[in-house]
């Protein structure tokens, strides 16, 4: 990143009427999103203790949300360690082959282990996301880079190669269907006992905050970072690990959800720059945000259908991503 944006301190703390507005609205968003949908689950049907109402909120309502802050709070985290670890402000997993690494790992895994519990099927696509994140990485070295816009293009040359071949595999084995379920972030499917391995990504965000302060050296570069007398590499690993470990269980859970981490690390990088131990708790409470409203706006523009979320997600946030590469009067990595 420019030396510039990289000392960035930010344009001063956010003041406490917007955070609580903010935060009400969040709330808001929670609540709307439980009571939103195709079956009833009014105020007057959940004084009923035994009712199917309360059934539906339990089951249904409440795993969906609480499944959405989850994704949208960790792939929102994700997106700013993967710009750090790349030093660039317009990458994020689903445009440097981590997502469609993943997404070639369950079919993978389903190929040669179809009985496998979930939680190895999120491993290895964890495997899978961790090499291609590794392989996006040693392309980049190998590449003389002369604009910073060549970055995003290698991941996503790099991610349409992949994705290509994961599509040739399951055309050849009749798992279209299956692999557009993937690759289509939707959360309509979501149920109690179907979505806590969210809650892992979730732990992976916060050891990310610990460990902000050495993220934000890393974003500094390599030699910048050895001379601090920290272990570069190291810290690359460890990135690497928490960006495909996230992605891996989003991707198992609800499929892709693209240009998240893409859109919220950039809005936050606005006031608070990349001092990152300051903008990692609003990157992942305006991800959080985000999603609930993109959620919200995918179940009522058909209703009583839905559009999935990885569509409404991706409109806005491949416009943002448009926006920041054709603008080239802003400030970049």
């Amino acid at each position: 990143m420019t030396a510039g944006r990289q000392h960035q301190s930010g344009r001063g703390p956010v003041g406490p009427i917007l955070t609580c507005a903010l935060a009400l609205l969040l709330c808001c968003l929670f609540v709307v999103s439980l009571f939103l949908g195709a079956g009833d689950m009014s105020f007057s049907a959940l004084w009923q203790w035994d009712s199917e109402a309360w059934q539906l909120l339990l089951i249904s309502r409440l795993p969906r949300a609480i499944a959405l802050v989850l994704a949208g709070t960790s792939l929102a985290v994700a997106g700013l360690i993967m710009q750090m670890l790349v030093r660039n402000r317009f990458v994020e997993p689903s445009t440097a082959g981590t997502v469609e690494s993943a997404t070639m790992g369950i079919l993978a895994v389903t190929l040669l282990a179809p009985g496998i519990p979930v939680i190895g099927k999120m491993l290895v696509a964890a495997l899978f996301a961790l090499a291609g994140t590794a392989l996006f990485l040693l392309i980049l070295k190998r590449v003389p880079l002369r604009s910073p816009f060549l970055v995003p293009v290698v991941g996503l040359v790099l991610g349409g190669v992949i994705q290509a071949v994961t599509t040739f595999f399951a055309y050849q084995h009749d798992l279209l269907q299956a692999l557009h379920t993937w690759t289509m972030g939707d959360f309509s499917g979501v149920l109690r006992g179907r979505y806590e391995l969210l809650w892992v990504a979730f732990a992976l965000s916060c050891v990310a905050y610990f460990a902000a302060d050495r993220f934000t050296v890393l974003g500094m570069g390599e030699q910048f970072t050895t001379n601090l007398g920290l272990n570069h590499k190291r810290l690359m690993l460890i990135g690497m690990v928490i960006v495909s470990a996230i992605s891996a269980v989003v991707v198992v859970t609800a499929g892709s959800v693209p240009f998240l981490g893409l859109l919220v690390p950039n809005v936050v990088s606005l006031v608070f720059g990349d001092n990152m131990r300051r903008s990692l708790p609003w990157v992942a409470f305006l991800g959080a945000l985000f999603v609930l409203a993109c959620d919200i706006v995918g179940r009522l523009i058909i209703y009583p259908h839905e559009i999935p979320i990885g569509t409404v997600v991706g409109v806005v946030g491949s416009g943002l991503f448009l926006y920041l590469l054709l603008n080239r009067r802003t400030r970049v990595a």
